[in-house]
């Protein structure tokens, strides 16, 4: 899934330069790809899909894997969104499948800790992504081919995806209570931040390989900034869970998303290659942590199937992420920077984060204020 969500951001220059793309239709295909992720949340949620979790599990898996490899097999605009919709729909299900099968069995287990290791595959898939395409491109390799070997990848670890995770343990019924008005407030403050934190992560996350080739002082550290971003992501899940244990998961979501904040600013506004690739480190080692720390707190809101809450989770964060890059693109085409989305980007994290630390500051009942 991280090769398949985020492997077009190393990928992107190499289509910019021999295609001739604009930064607008560059956005465009990102933000088709964060479409089809909003739509396959949605559908994810869905109490009418047939058969069982881990079956939709692995066949989201396959339609990434294969519809990743085949943006290397045309040159159309209109198929490049065609297949990255296709993609980000696959991408969704994979997320709130898997997130449903973890995320329970080691809550059965009394493990909850061990998600941080799930989480951190995107992680190594974006490291893994890295290194593949800094490699292949090293040795003359174009940019259909990397669409091609990251395909064939993806379709590899869905072997071992097939292999490793066992068939479903039936579950009890749940007899948890209803939710409350101030749990409610709360997961609703919750699906609004996660939302802007879709926007907020997202354009630094898609043209940070083109602002980096488009700058002469950073050049230098373009064959490792997707690298970092990636090698960051790794044990940042791990990082967060445990400052979530220790100070509240909704203090360590607001407190990752300030961080991130500062990262995704800093990115824009700074030409010096150490500070930048300090500040994709920030972005790298917070935006998996703030998903994992998204989806866990959600889950402990939510009563009945996790899945439900997980979807829609997930489907506040595909719009924000599909109105990012398009934002962006259509930005730096009218102003040649993506300084202003960059700093709307922070923007949104920042209130993102006082959404989750106190939801009384938007959301106050009537009761509330008698």
């Amino acid at each position: 899934m991280g090769i398949g969500r985020f492997v077009y951001t190393p990928i992107l220059p190499f289509m910019e330069e021999t295609l001739g793309l604009t930064k607008a239709q560059v956005g465009v295909i990102a933000s088709a790809n964060f479409g089809g992720y909003l739509v396959g949340a949605l559908a994810a949620a869905s109490s009418a899909l047939p058969g069982n979790r881990r079956g939709w599990f692995l066949a989201a898996l396959a339609i990434s894997a294969l519809s990743t490899g085949a943006m290397g097999l045309s040159t159309s605009m209109a198929m490049f969104a065609g297949l990255r919709f296709v993609g980000g729909a696959a991408s969704a299900f994979v997320l709130v499948f898997a997130s449903a099968l973890v995320l329970d069995r080691l809550a059965a287990a009394g493990r909850p800790g061990l998600s941080a290791v799930h989480f951190a595959g995107v992680g190594c898939g974006i490291a893994m992504s890295a290194v593949l395409v800094s490699q292949l491109s090293a040795t003359g390799h174009g940019w259909q081919a990397l669409w091609l070997y990251s395909g064939l990848v993806s379709l590899i670890a869905l072997a071992a995806a097939f292999w490793l995770v066992p068939r479903e343990v039936k579950a009890e019924p749940s007899s948890a209570p209803a939710r409350d008005r101030e749990t409610n407030r709360r997961l609703t403050g919750l699906v609004i931040a996660y939302g802007l934190f879709g926007f907020g992560y997202v354009i630094t996350a898609t043209f940070i390989s083109t602002m980096v080739r488009d700058s002469s002082d950073l050049r230098s550290v373009e064959s490792v900034i997707w690298l970092v971003v990636g090698l960051a992501a790794v044990p940042s899940v791990a990082l967060w869970t445990w400052i979530g244990r220790r100070l509240g998961d909704d203090r360590a979501f607001s407190i990752a998303c300030l961080v991130e904040a500062v990262g995704v600013a800093t990115s824009a506004l700074s030409s010096d290659a150490f500070v930048v690739v300090a500040s994709v480190a920030l972005l790298g080692g917070t935006f998996m942590g703030i998903t994992a720390l998204g989806l866990t707190h959600a889950r402990r809101l939510s009563t009945g199937d996790s899945r439900r809450s997980l979807a829609l989770m997930t489907a506040a964060f595909g719009l924000g992420q599909m109105i990012g890059p398009t934002f962006a693109g259509f930005a730096y085409d009218f102003g040649d920077s993506f300084l202003t989305p960059s700093l709307a980007a922070a923007a949104a994290l920042v209130i993102a984060a006082s959404l989750v630390a106190d939801p009384r500051i938007w959301f106050i009942s009537p009761a509330g204020r008698e």
